[in-house]
């Protein structure tokens, strides 16, 4: 089998590469390296199945070729992050919708067996009821939110007309070795793990009460191969760890001091999938837990030894953004 990963050197596209690997796939791998880290690709290195392909997903005439005698395509190439998609709006549409197109345009003609897409569970906004189901209303907060929600109607509409075999799985809060370093105060795993090695105190957001579903990344890559695999398309499905836990959870397992920041608009106060779809049709469910997941993460700290420290301060400056235009 012969599969292609875009953002394959990202967080999440390194750990499929890995999956894809052990399944003795040849996995071709398209990245820009605008997120993704060549480096979370450096154990591979003398791997003759894997190939890597420095190009941008924006330009079609580029990408297209890599495309042939693909069996299987992994679309998670994106950018990320509120606050620059607040800022910066056109570069997550380019990225995150033209980019889809470009993307799911050069699958459509290459007859592959399957393509499956990383969507965002950020499309449901506050949710009205938890455990979410992928029946609930879709409300996205912020411009990230709405590009990969457009790159998910893309790619469901090209299974819809062209009968393009596709699944589009939302993931929830993944976490675990080699997320995200940098970005306007990005993910919660890199802000703490920057803060503790340099023995700052947390920043928790609010009162440290909400709830987030933690899935681990490995979880994650199973949750794609067994989707490509499986004799299912034109689905959606709900990714996540059939669990909720607290931010004031997550700092006791860190281990550290705490420092309050204001509670930011357009956050919901919990996310908890409803895992029960995926469990049924694909016969998935997540197997690493909470504290597991965490100790694997603090077992590998040093990969954020270079990431920015933030601070209540350096915070405030960073999403000011957030709040003149999310806060109404």
């Amino acid at each position: 089998m012969v599969s292609l990963v875009t953002g394959g050197c990202g967080f999440i596209g390194s750990h499929m590469v890995d999956k894809l690997l052990a399944e003795n796939h040849e996995v071709r791998v398209i990245d820009n390296w605008t997120t993704g880290r060549p480096q979370n690709l450096n154990h591979h290195k003398n791997n003759g199945h894997l190939t890597v392909y420095h190009m941008d997903i924006r330009n079609k005439e580029e990408i297209e070729e890599i495309f042939n005698d693909v069996d299987y395509v992994f679309h998670f190439a994106a950018l990320a992050d509120i606050v620059p998609s607040i800022q910066q709006p056109w570069d997550y549409y380019s990225s995150n919708v033209l980019g889809t197109y470009n993307v799911v345009e050069c699958a459509r003609k290459s007859n592959i067996k399957k393509f499956v897409y990383a969507a965002s569970s950020s499309c449901y906004g506050i949710p009205d009821e938890y455990p979410t189901k992928e029946i609930a209303p879709i409300r996205p907060q912020y411009p990230y939110a709405l590009t990969k929600r457009l790159g998910e109607e893309t790619v469901l509409h090209w299974g819809q007309v062209y009968g393009l075999p596709v699944i589009t799985l939302r993931l929830f809060n993944v976490y675990g070795t080699r997320s995200r370093t940098s970005g306007t105060y990005g993910a919660v795993f890199g802000v703490f793990l920057a803060q503790k090695i340099a023995g700052k105190p947390f920043t928790v957001v609010g009162d440290g009460e909400q709830t987030r579903d933690f899935t681990y990344v490995t979880d994650i890559a199973n949750a794609f191969y067994t989707a490509a695999v499986s004799n299912i398309t034109q689905e959606t499905f709900n990714v996540g760890s059939h669990g909720t836990y607290s931010i004031n959870k997550l700092c006791k397992l860190l281990g550290g001091e705490i420092v309050h920041i204001p509670k930011r608009p357009g956050e919901p106060d919990c996310t908890y999938a409803d895992t029960s779809k995926i469990e049924q049709m694909l016969g998935w469910k997540a197997k690493v837990s909470f504290e597991e997941g965490v100790q694997k993460v603090l077992d590998n700290i040093e990969y954020w030894h270079d990431a920015p420290v933030w601070t209540p301060d350096t915070i405030g400056i960073a999403t000011k953004d957030w709040f003149k235009y999310l806060g109404k």
